[in-house]
């Protein structure tokens, strides 16, 4: 993976307190590259999102570069820029970052050239195996000398017996992320975290996960896009904004897959999104600012109150866009728990407001 600290200039960010707005510009003005998730963001399954296409060609024509940060490891990066361009968003191989890139990164800086590596994954996962200069093997009586797990739908008994009786020897493991879910048009499915989970549980060994919420990704798709001002777009907090957090990127955290309104107001510090959206379209209007007022925090006609002792948080207000209420009800949460408040179950709060 390339060092990205010497090609492109990410200032790190203080811990944040409450989404920032954009001074009446489009979020996407302030920006030259977007580090884009895949799963929950641009697709879900094999489709587009609804917005995405329009969205992300309208950033092309604003002169916005686009690289593709996925913890799915089941496509080579080539395979996966086809899908993307049949959606009707153009990329090339070089526009894609995967899990699967990292993993193979970090298991051929530990083992020798040609190390046989148990493996269950996609094509994805061995492709970048192959491609480091490592060997895949299917079973732990191949002698393998380390292991490698990525997401794969034929995952079975038999295969997770394999992991385990080969991690059981004490080799090196790794996996290409902690994911326990992954949002598939059904609903959620069993992610990569899940099967780590099983064989976890078993053998009483983590493997080192290459994926995000490290920083690698992120940092190597600022490097590929030439970033100067990189935004990442994410799904998830503990991963997209997590891993952005610690690159030292600014981030828009979208609510078209994964992470739920609750949810975003329990984020802990390195988990808080710079922005917030509801999808792609986010990317081109202004985002209001969030400001502190008497006793809360206002946002675009709305305030959200924090109320000690009971910690109670209130939100009223005239606003027309319930995004800005939690934008407000963000800010109010944040500073809350910063505090070591313990908050009551918001869920009413948010369903009054249509979350």
């Amino acid at each position: 993976m390339t060092d990205a600290g010497s090609t492109t200039a990410l200032v790190l960010r203080a811990e944040r307190t409450a989404p920032q707005g954009t001074e009446g510009a489009p979020l996407a003005a302030s920006h030259d590259v977007l580090l884009l998730d895949l799963d929950g963001v641009v697709t879900i399954g094999d489709q587009a999102l609804p917005y995405a296409v329009d969205a992300l060609s309208a950033a092309r024509t604003d002169g916005l570069r686009t690289v593709y940060v996925t913890n799915n490891d089941q496509r080579a990066p080539h395979d996966v820029a086809a899908h993307l361009t049949g959606l009707g968003v153009p990329a090339d191989a070089r526009d894609v970052v995967t899990a699967a890139q990292a993993l193979a990164q970090l298991a051929a800086a530990d083992l020798p050239a040609g190390a046989r590596v148990l493996t269950v994954g996609g094509e994805g996962l061995r492709s970048a195996l192959l491609q480091a200069g490592l060997t895949p093997v299917a079973a732990a009586d191949e002698a393998p000398q380390a292991v490698a797990l990525g997401y794969t739908t034929a995952l079975d008994w038999a295969a997770l017996s394999e992991l385990c009786y080969a991690v059981g020897q004490k080799l090196p493991w790794y996996a290409t992320c902690a994911d326990p879910v992954l949002r598939t048009p059904r609903g959620l499915a069993p992610g990569v975290g899940a099967a780590v989970a099983a064989v976890t549980t078993a053998t009483g060994r983590r493997p080192q996960v290459a994926g995000k919420p490290a920083p690698a990704l992120h940092r190597e798709a600022a490097a590929r896009g030439r970033a100067q001002r990189p935004l990442a777009v994410g799904d998830r907090l503990d991963t997209d904004i997590a891993g952005a957090h610690a690159a030292g990127a600014a981030t828009l955290l979208v609510l078209t897959g994964t992470t739920r309104p609750a949810e975003l107001l329990a984020a802990p510090p390195g988990q808080r999104p710079t922005h917030i959206g509801r999808d792609l379209r986010d990317l081109h209007v202004a985002h209001p600012a969030v400001h502190g007022v008497g006793d809360g925090f206002t946002c675009a006609g709305w305030h959200a109150t924090h109320h000690p002792p009971t910690h109670r948080i209130t939100v009223t207000g005239d606003g027309h866009d319930p995004l800005d209420a939690l934008r407000a009800l963000c800010a109010a949460a944040w500073t809350a728990t910063d505090t070591g408040a313990h908050l009551p179950d918001l869920t009413p709060t948010l369903a009054r407001l249509g979350w």
